[in-house]
């Protein structure tokens, strides 16, 4: 049952965003680009944490 539910749901989730990107291109590429956004944001913070620790961790 869980591995049903669990196609239905990444099904749905497909559909949606066929959906989005159909009726509304340009606030698809708005949800793209925030996505993204995010993604290096938390990459920035990673490497920033990472000089961090390599620098010694001072305080």
């Amino acid at each position: 049952m869980a591995v049903n539910s669990k196609k239905i749901a990444i099904y749905v989730l497909v559909v949606f965003v066929v959906y989005v990107i159909v009726t509304d291109p340009a606030k698809a590429a708005d949800y793209v680009q925030i996505g993204f956004e995010g993604i290096s944001n938390a990459a920035q913070a990673v490497g920033d944490f990472m000089t961090w620790i390599a620098d010694g961790a001072p305080n």
